[in-house]
């Protein structure tokens, strides 16, 4: 067990907590004198802030709900990052699982078969650019961004034609009530469970098998990876089939564990930027399984504290999206650090 403990600890590294803590500090610092800057007090917003998202019994039920997505959408930028690719395909990913929700439960009501199908389609539409790079050696950036938009289409076009409510065309069909996440209260189902169980199993994965060995060898140092006998294209490979399969879920269990519509709003609103969102939370937790729990979370508080920041504290909702985007800037910048950092060494290797 102490050693396994150790092994936990080294692989966080207390350094990159310490610095992030450090940025979250100099976040809310920096919000705090705009937010003084435009004639609000900072005291009663970041008060108001931390009370919506963790005063009340709903409020952390909110922030758990808000965190559930992007933790499984990091997950999958985190694969990336780790063995060496800049993969922002979670996007496309999280669609897929979504409609994928939509489609299969109403063929077959059970839950299983519903997040089955949603990580299925998910790392099938990771495959695309995954062969793309492996054998063809398109940059994954490229392709992954122009997936991205043909699913986003592609879905849209299912919102508003074979999967919309013939009795409500403002969203589709509903997961029917036998597929759908248990709730566990004030609007909080299973799913924020299972993504923690994915985070920790994403962390086995890396730092205790082969494959994951291999995975961060081969983001490291491919070359010295080939030498030692692994494949860099196979790792590659399996990263982008494992993030499919993460967003996929995302996907699945946004649409059949969040109430009261169980379905996906016309225009694709409630599914949309969870992709885009999940770099900067993984960013934040240093690309790590673990710490991208923790950041999740602090996304998620962002999230459910704007209600009563708006209200309480009298704060534009513009103002707040300004604050959370000058904090989550500032916490992500030395994740952001390290990747380059990470990228210039594996491009001199």
């Amino acid at each position: 067990m102490k050693k396994s403990g150790s092994e936990i600890l080294e692989s966080l590294n207390i350094k990159a907590l310490i610095e992030s803590l450090i940025a979250i500090f100099i976040g809310f610092l920096i919000g705090a004198i705009v937010l003084g800057a435009f004639g609000y007090d900072p005291l009663s917003a970041y008060y108001w802030l931390f009370q919506g998202a963790l005063g009340s019994t709903y409020g952390i039920a909110s922030t758990l709900r808000y965190a559930t997505p992007i933790m499984l959408t990091a997950l999958t930028f985190a694969l990336g990052t780790r063995t060496g690719i800049f993969n922002i395909g979670a996007e496309g990913s999280f669609y897929f699982g979504a409609i994928a929700a939509v489609i299969f439960t109403n063929i077959w009501a059970n839950m299983w078969f519903g997040l089955a199908m949603g990580m299925l389609l998910g790392a099938l539409w990771a495959l695309p650019a995954a062969a793309l790079k492996v054998y063809r050696g398109v940059h994954e950036v490229i392709s992954t961004i122009m997936l991205n938009w043909i699913g986003w289409f592609f879905v849209l076009w299912l919102i508003v034609g074979p999967y919309a409510n013939p009795n409500d065309p403002n969203k589709t069909i509903r997961i029917p009530i036998e597929a759908r996440l248990p709730n566990i209260g004030y609007g909080l189902s299973i799913a924020i469970i299972i993504a923690v169980i994915a985070a920790a199993l994403t962390y086995f994965l890396l730092w205790h098998t082969t494959l994951g060995f291999s995975m961060r060898a081969s983001g490291m140092n491919p070359k010295a990876a080939r030498y030692g006998g692994m494949s860099p294209k196979k790792a590659v490979m399996w990263s982008f089939i494992l993030g499919g399969l993460l967003s996929g879920l995302g996907g699945a269990m946004k649409i059949m564990g969040e109430g009261p519509t169980y379905a996906i709003s016309q225009g694709g609103a409630n599914i949309y930027g969870f992709g885009f969102d999940g770099i900067g939370v993984s960013l934040v937790g240093r690309n790590h399984p673990l710490g991208i729990i923790l950041a999740a979370l602090f996304f998620g508080m962002l999230r459910a504290g704007t209600a009563l920041m708006q209200a309480e504290a009298q704060v534009p909702l513009e103002i707040i999206k300004v604050i959370q985007g000058i904090i989550v800037i500032t916490v992500a910048i030395p994740g952001l650090y390290d990747l380059i950092k990470k990228v210039a060494r594996r491009g001199a290797a």
